[in-house]
C-alpha cells in the first residue's frame, strides 16, 4: 500500500530505523543544512527536526530519499533490498502508469492565505550552505506547470530561493521540460505562466518530480504506477492547476514573463557551488495553502549521494535502457552511478560486433547526461563499483580504449568546463571501452579472472558458502 503522505512515510522509517527525531533545537541558518549534509556524506538516516529556532510549531523532514534503504521503503520494499532489485522493481512498475484522481477536499487546504497576508518567511526555509545567495524554500518539492496547447502537465524540481514575502527566484535551464513551456509557449505569447509548488508531497511523487522523463510524459501518472494506486490531486485556489492533496505546503502563483531578479549561487547537485549569481525568472506567489503544523521537506545537494543523485540514477538508467532497446543494441544492465551524480554510466554488454562500445555511449548520451560511459563485458556486475573499477584499470587501453567527442551539449554546472563553455553550454563526451577485443583468441589472449566465482570448482564454492558462518564469519 502506498504512503499517502510523508507523515505515514516517517512512521515507516521509524520502524526500520532509518530516521532520527532530532528533539534538540536547531537553527535554520546553516545548522540544519550542515546536519543534513553530514548525514548524506555518511549514508546516515533521515532527520526529523522537531524544534526550529524562531519557528514554534514548525518541523523539517531532512534528506527524505538519500539512501537506497529509504528509497526501498518508499517503493514498498524491505529496507535492505539490494540496489539491483530496487532498479528492477522500479522498471516493472513504471511501465504501468495509473492516472490520478481528483478530490474535492484535502489536508493541504486546512489553512488558506491570500493577498497581503502572504509571507514566505513564515516557514523555516533554511540557509542550506554557507555562501548560498539566500534562504531556499524549494529543495525537495514538486513544481507543477501545464502546456497551454495540450493536456500535458509537467512535474519538475527546480531550486527556489526566497526573494521577498511573495517572490521567489529559480533556475529554468534549457535541459528542463519547464523551459520548453515557459520560454517556448508563455513568453512568446506575452503571458505569465501559472505555477503550483507542492512542498512535502508523498515520497514517490517528489521522487518522480526529480526524475528524468521525456517531454509529454505525465509524472503524476507514473507516480501512480510506482505507488500502485493513483495520486490524489486537488485544484488550486487561484489557477487551474492540480496538486497532490496530501502535500504539506502549496504555493500558487505566476512566473512573470518579463521580470528577472538575481538568484543564487547555490551548492548544487554536482557537488560544488557551481554557477554565479545571475538574473533568473521571478515566481510571484498569489496564494499559500498548508496543513496544520506543516512539515517542510529539505534536501541538501552536494557531494553524493543525496536525494537528487539517487533518484536520477534510477530513472536515467531506465531511460538509457529504453533507448538501447529502441535501437536494438544488445546490453545486459545499466547503472547510472549515484556517486557520479548523473555524469557517469556503466553499461554491460556481450560485444557481438566491433565498435559496440562507441554505439552504446552515443545512444546513452543522447540526453544531456551522462557525459562519461564505461562499457564492460557481461561478466562484470555494473552495480559493484569494485568490479567496474577493476575492469576500467585492467581492460581499458589508455589510448585505443578511450574515445572522446567534443562540441557536445553541456551543463552550466559542470565543474570541469571552462567558464565560457559553461556560459554557452558547450560540453564533451567520452567512452571507456572495457570489453575484450573481438579479434583476440579467447584461449590464449584473454586471461581468466581471479575471483571466487571463477577460480574454484563448484563443489568447493558450495562447501565454503555452506560453512561460512561456521568458520566464524558473520556475513
Amino acid at each position: 500500500m502506498a504512503f499517502k503522505d510523508n507523515r505515514e512515510f516517517i512512521v515507516a522509517l521509524e520502524k526500520t530505523g532509518d530516521i532520527v527525531r532530532v528533539r534538540r533545537e536547531v537553527d535554520w541558518d546553516l545548522e540544519v543544512g550542515a546536519i543534513i549534509r553530514r548525514l548524506n556524506e555518511t549514508e546516515g538516516p533521515a532527520a526529523f527536526f522537531q524544534k526550529i529556532k524562531n519557528y514554534p510549531g514548525h518541523t523539517i523532514f531532512g534528506t527524505p530519499l538519500a539512501t537506497f534503504r529509504r528509497m526501498a521503503v518508499a517503493l514498498g520494499l524491505p529496507a535492505d533490498t539490494p540496489r539491483a532489485v530496487i532498479q528492477q522493481h522500479y522498471e516493472s512498475l513504471i511501465e504501468q502508469p495509473i492516472k490520478p484522481i481528483i478530490v474535492r477536499d484535502a489536508p493541504c487546504k486546512e489553512n488558506i492565505i491570500k493577498g497581503k497576508n502572504i509571507d514566505l518567511y513564515e516557514f523555516p526555509a533554511p540557509m542550506v550552505h554557507e555562501g548560498d545567495g539566500g534562504r531556499y524554500i524549494g529543495t525537495w518539492h514538486v513544481v507543477v506547470g501545464k502546456d497551454p496547447d495540450s493536456e500535458w502537465v509537467n512535474w519538475g524540481m527546480y531550486r527556489l530561493q526566497i526573494l521577498g514575502r511573495r517572490a521567489m527566484g529559480g533556475v529554468i535551464g534549457p535541459w528542463a521540460n519547464q523551459f520548453q513551456l515557459f520560454y517556448g509557449k508563455y513568453v512568446p505569447r506575452g503571458q505569465n505562466m501559472p505555477f503550483a509548488i507542492a512542498i512535502g508531497a508523498d515520497p514517490v511523487s517528489s521522487f518522480l518530480a526529480a526524475s528524468y522523463l521525456p517531454p509529454g510524459a505525465s509524472e503524476a501518472d507514473y507516480a501512480g504506477g510506482l505507488r500502485q494506486e493513483p495520486v490524489e490531486l486537488i485544484k488550486c485556489e487561484t489557477n487551474d492547476l492540480y496538486v497532490p492533496a496530501y502535500a504539506e505546503i502549496i504555493l500558487e502563483g505566476e512566473i512573470l514573463k518579463d521580470v528577472t531578479v538575481n538568484e543564487g549561487p547555490f551548492g548544487e547537485y554536482v557537488g560544488y557551488r557551481a554557477g554565479p549569481r545571475t538574473a533568473r525568472p521571478v515566481y510571484q506567489v498569489n496564494c499559500i495553502t498548508h496543513r496544520n503544523n506543516p512539515i517542510l521537506t529539505v534536501s541538501n545537494m552536494g557531494l553524493p549521494i543525496d536525494d537528487c543523485a539517487l533518484g536520477m540514477s534510477i530513472s536515467l538508467a531506465y531511460q538509457i535502457k529504453k533507448r538501447l532497446r529502441d535501437f536494438r543494441i544488445p546490453f545486459i544492465d545499466v547503472n547510472v552511478v549515484p556517486e557520479g551524480i548523473t555524469f557517469l554510466a556503466v553499461v554491460s554488454t556481450i560485444p557481438f560486433y566491433s565498435g559496440i562500445a562507441n554505439q552504446i555511449a552515443h545512444i546513452a548520451s543522447q540526453t544531456i547526461e551522462p557525459h562519461m560511459v564505461i562499457v564492460v563485458n557481461n561478466d562484470v556486475d555494473v552495480f559493484d563499483i569494485r568490479q567496474v573499477l577493476h575492469a576500467l584499470a585492467t581492460k581499458c587501453h589508455p589510448v585505443r580504449g578511450i574515445r572522446a567527442f567534443e562540441s557536445e551539449m553541456g551543463l552550466p554546472f559542470c565543474p570541469y568546463l571552462k567558464p565560457e563553455e559553461r556560459r554557452i553550454m558547450k560540453g564533451a563526451r567520452v567512452v571507456f571501452d572495457c570489453t575484450w577485443p573481438l579479434d583476440w583468441p579467447k584461449e590464449t589472449a584473454i586471461p581468466p579472472r581471479s575471483s571466487f566465482n571463477e577460480m574454484y570448482p563448484q563443489e568447493i564454492k558450495d562447501k565454503v558458502l555452506a560453512n561460512w558462518k561456521k568458520y566464524g564469519f558473520k556475513s
